[in-house]
């Protein structure tokens, strides 16, 4: 989400950030939550993103800004999106606004990098998620019950579960279902559920999985927009783009996550390290990146990793 301040006379005076999609930006309810507006004629409004200069769901965030007479704008960054790319910002230099950007860019860039992703990539911004054993298994080979086998700890599993409240979809292969029958929500923690994507190319998923029932929305890729022969995480990263989602973590199996690292298609990885041993079973996912922290979660050893 965007965010917004606005400061009088070195007092930050309102707060603002996006509402759900559809509804007000961070600039509208920042300067709507002023109860004397005429001080922002002597304020500066500080925001993460570019205000935007088009009309869509909402107006311009600009016109507001204008309309308001806000004298001095400080932007983080620019947006990349084709109906902004500067327009907004030059939009408020003329109308004599006295704007100044890239002040933290590299820290609003971060910030925003799931969305500059989905419209410069035309993909969602995609997290690779998996625990594996102290000798590098993420799976038994078989097992006697439909459910997971947990390798990672509870803490970490609960981590997992904020994680997925803090992005819009999660996404598995038909193996996972079959195998686990998970339910693939936030039930650890209180957050969203995700959007459940479900790749089942041969349509054979009985209805009666968990991934199926109300608790959130799960979409299911058949063969109408995969094709077993052609590379899988390309064909799955613009299925996800044509529905809308910015963001996804891929919990899949072996075969799954592979698929998304053999193409490149990922940005970054969080993997779990246990002290449990397998001995034998799904030898874990083959990855090279560059590690950017490694952290202690309970036994479990946390590394994310971005993709170089």
């Amino acid at each position: 989400m965007v965010g917004c301040v606005i400061v009088f006379e070195n007092t930050i005076i309102a707060e603002g950030y996006t509402s759900p999609y559809g509804e007000a930006h961070a600039e509208v309810n920042a300067i709507l939550s002023i109860r004397d507006p005429k001080v922002l004629e002597k304020s500066t409004l500080y925001v993460t993103l570019e205000p935007c200069s088009h009309f869509g769901k909402t107006p311009p965030c600009s016109d507001l800004i204008i309309a308001h007479k806000i004298p001095r704008v400080v932007i983080g960054c620019l947006d990349e999106h084709e109906k902004v790319c500067g327009k907004g910002i030059s939009k408020l230099k003329a109308a004599g606004c006295e704007v100044i950007v890239g002040v933290l860019e590299t820290e609003c860039k971060i910030h925003h990098k799931r969305f500059f992703t989905y419209h410069s990539k035309r993909r969602p911004y995609i997290i690779l998620k998996w625990a594996e054993s102290k000798d590098g298994f993420i799976a038994p080979l078989s097992k006697t019950e439909i459910k997971p086998v947990w390798i990672s700890n509870l803490r970490s599993r609960q981590l997992v579960h904020q994680w997925r409240a803090e992005e819009q979809a999660i996404l598995v292969g038909a193996n996972t279902i079959v195998m686990d029958n998970p339910r693939l929500t936030t039930r650890e923690v209180q957050g969203q559920n995700p959007i459940r994507i479900v790749i089942d190319i041969k349509n054979t998923l009985p209805r009666s999985s968990q991934v199926f029932n109300s608790e959130a929305k799960t979409i299911k890729l058949t063969k109408s927009e995969i094709d077993p022969n052609k590379p899988l995480a390309a064909q799955v990263s613009k299925a996800l783009y044509l529905n809308k989602i910015t963001s996804v973590i891929v919990e899949g199996g072996q075969k799954t996550l592979q698929a998304f690292i053999n193409e490149g298609l990922w940005d970054e990885a969080r993997v779990f390290s246990s002290e449990i041993y397998l001995k034998k079973g799904v030898k874990k996912p083959q990855l090279r990146g560059i590690p950017t922290k490694e952290s202690f979660i309970d036994s479990d050893c946390l590394k994310i990793i971005l993709n170089d």
